[in-house]
């Protein structure tokens, strides 16, 4: 594989060798695995990793687990010689990822890595414990029973702590998509606080090749605040007023430095396991949604044909892009009055999404948190630049008028 080719690679980007970690990474892994070891024959301990999206949690959580297993089948004289442990993650590109570092010459299989409802049914019905269970992307975990997904319980999460001695958890609460997996910090922290636990906070930003006034940028949009755009030589920001000149500029950064590739939110219908095609379209564009192809054996955005597609947040989560542009489609709004965003809930498609909404005091907020969140993962996957397109005509404009502000002439 060509080198530049490998470095585009999620699973270069994610099995990245102990010693080309940092030091903060190389200290929360050695803290991670003292833990295990501290806690071996505890019940109910629980380490909890946070940090923004791109702050390096995945490739932490899957060099602890390569080492765990290391030490569980490999190693006699450790105190963590043959524990049973399993690293589930609820995303099935980021299952496929995981899997795919299976190599005869490590310590993994790839029944070591499952869906977090497969390994709670097992489980159950095997009555077996596990001794140290990983989850990546835990505010992807169901806060509430789920029979169409098979999941019968009241919340994965207790559901996994009650099935393990010891529980790492990655968890980012600017990510959760669904309000069926509606988490707050205070809500994970008051279920923690039952057994030992320790905390963890990732700050350095590793996806994101730009000054901090890029990451302050998308932070303030995902709180609806509409700032001057950031400026940085080495991070292309720039909006388009046409969503074709958009994806054709998008298609030459492909073909340039490769992994370049169109998104958009939730706002254009779209059907799982329909095998007829969905578009994503606006004036004078029309462009499919990406197709389900579970059976895949490459992650979506690693494959040649989805240039020729337009990603969702649910296909993107977890993955970096060199260039990502995102469509914002009709549920992000502007309200020129509080020159801020104006979220329409009503537009959004993915109405599924806000099932159980209703049980809640807030449910407007929380449906328009929701957007807020799927719109940062959007957002926030773009390492060397990112292009926006505003669907909304008077968002549009808005946009436009700070490029003009920042950038005279473009």
């Amino acid at each position: 594989m060509p080198n530049a080719q490998r470095q585009n690679s999620a699973l270069y980007k994610l099995t990245r060798p102990a010693n080309q970690l940092t030091t903060e990474q190389q200290q929360l892994k050695t803290a991670i695995i003292q833990f295990c070891e501290q806690n071996r024959d505890a019940d109910h301990a629980t380490f909890l990793i946070q940090g923004a999206a791109g702050t390096g949690k995945s490739v932490i959580l899957n060099s602890v687990f390569s080492t765990l297993q290391e030490l569980a089948r490999k190693t006699p004289t450790s105190p963590l010689y043959q524990t049973n442990n399993k690293l589930l993650v609820n995303h099935p590109e980021m299952l496929k990822l995981y899997q795919n570092n299976v190599q005869p010459t490590n310590a993994l299989l790839k029944k070591d890595f499952q869906r977090p409802t497969t390994f709670i049914n097992q489980a159950i019905k095997q009555e077996t414990r596990a001794d140290i269970v990983l989850v990546d992307e835990a505010h992807l975990l169901l806060t509430h029973s789920d029979p169409y997904n098979h999941f019968r319980q009241d919340n994965q999460l207790d559901e996994i702590r009650r099935h393990s001695r010891i529980t790492i958890l990655i968890f980012d609460e600017q990510q959760v998509l669904k309000v069926k997996s509606y988490w707050q910090q205070q809500q994970l922290l008051t279920k923690l606080q039952t057994g030992p636990y320790e905390l963890a906070q990732l700050h350095h930003q590793f996806r994101i090749q730009a000054n901090p006034s890029v990451e302050s940028w998308l932070q303030a949009f995902h709180k609806m605040q509409i700032e001057a755009l950031p400026q940085d030589p080495h991070f292309e920001f720039k909006i388009f007023a046409d969503a074709a000149q958009l994806y054709a500029a998008i298609r030459q950064r492909n073909q340039d430095s490769g992994l370049a590739r169109l998104l958009a939110t939730y706002d254009f219908p779209a059907t799982l396991n329909d095998p007829h095609d969905h578009y994503v379209t606006a004036p004078h564009f029309k462009l499919r949604w990406d197709r389900y192809q579970p059976t895949a054996k490459t992650y979506w955005a690693d494959r040649e044909d989805s240039i020729d597609e337009v990603g969702s947040v649910y296909t993107i989560q977890g993955f970096d892009l060199n260039y990502a542009g995102v469509i914002l489609g009709p549920s992000i709004g502007y309200d020129p009055a509080q020159d801020c965003l104006l979220i329409k809930p009503e537009y959004y498609e993915d109405q599924a999404a806000f099932a159980g909404a209703n049980r809640f005091d807030n449910p407007t907020q929380i449906k328009t948190q929701i957007i807020l969140n799927s719109l940062y993962v959007l957002m926030s996957r773009a390492r060397n630049g990112l292009y926006l397109y505003a669907l909304d005509p008077a968002l549009q404009k808005r946009l436009l008028a700070l490029q003009t502000a920042t950038f005279p002439g473009q």
